[in-house]
């Protein structure tokens, strides 16, 4: 069986030869996703980390600034997925200890590079961890064509006023009432705060997708998913929303990388606060 959006601990285990990745990640201490990692994890899963391994050059060839965690380039994370043994239609789960932001990052950034069977583990693990680093032979794999999209900035500003714009971060840092990582505090004119811990029930798993769907559309209306933009700070937790969407049946909608820390950095670009 094939898993596309959530995966349950129980069906994990039923899985024969996934290809596991933990992508834990701590933006106030950027070591301790690892740290954890090794201290125990999912037998065979592999470690990425987010601003070594999935994130590109934070200064793009005109000299701008792409954000904080600016995508790869599609062959270079291609490349490292060669290196961890990706198939053709292997089953890949992806988790954190997060609730989901890094894992719903590494969902999207897999289906871009055209790999459908890919997964986030929906709450925590709880079987047994180990603390061995496993090994992968290389494979051959290559990309297809995306299954996303993307907006770049100039795109978005462009079309300001006809998408919809859905903001994951805290309301606070929506508001503009705080800013504790980016150059200006607001957000971009016209977008609607989803929190993207919201998508959460009390037990740390996703809500029923019936729930989220009802919590969704509102929010959509009456555009249609390939007219909704996603962002957040910097273009992760903004996943989580793609990937609740996704799993409610509402489809795919666009993903801007950049997010508020490319948006803030200029300051020829409008900010609304409140």
């Amino acid at each position: 069986m094939t898993y596309t959006t959530l995966i349950s601990p129980a069906q994990l285990r039923a899985l024969n030869d996934p290809l596991i990745i933990e992508c834990s990640f701590d933006l106030a201490d950027t070591e301790a996703g690892e740290r954890a990692y090794r201290a125990g994890h999912i037998p065979g899963a592999f470690y990425l980390h987010l601003d070594r391994d999935l994130c590109g050059a934070k200064t793009g060839t005109d000299g701008a600034f792409r954000g904080r965690h600016p995508l790869p380039e599609r062959a270079d994370l291609a490349a490292l997925m060669r290196r961890l043994g990706l198939t053709a239609g292997r089953q890949i789960v992806a988790y954190d200890r997060q609730g989901g932001p890094y894992g719903a990052h590494l969902w999207w950034m897999l289906r871009w590079l055209g790999h459908a069977e890919v997964a986030v583990l929906d709450g925590t693990w709880d079987g047994e961890t180990v603390t061995d680093i496993p090994s992968a032979t290389p494979t051959d794999w290559q990309p297809g064509q995306p299954l996303v999209d993307q907006i770049t900035a100039a795109e978005l500003l462009k079309k300001l006023g006809n998408v919809r714009l859905i903001d994951a971060r805290a309301a606070e840092r929506f508001r503009g009432e705080v800013e504790p990582l980016d150059k200006a505090a607001g957000h971009i004119p016209g977008a609607s705060n989803r929190f993207f811990k919201d998508n959460l029930g009390p037990d740390g798993r996703f809500k029923s997708a019936a729930q989220l769907r009802a919590e969704f559309q509102p929010l959509l209306a009456p555009h249609a998913a390939p007219a909704v933009v996603h962002q957040c700070g910097s273009g992760v937790t903004a996943c989580h929303n793609l990937l609740a969407m996704a799993h409610a049946g509402l489809g795919d909608g666009l993903l801007y990388p950049g997010s508020w820390s490319e948006w803030s950095s200029d300051p020829a670009r409008p900010i609304a606060q409140g």
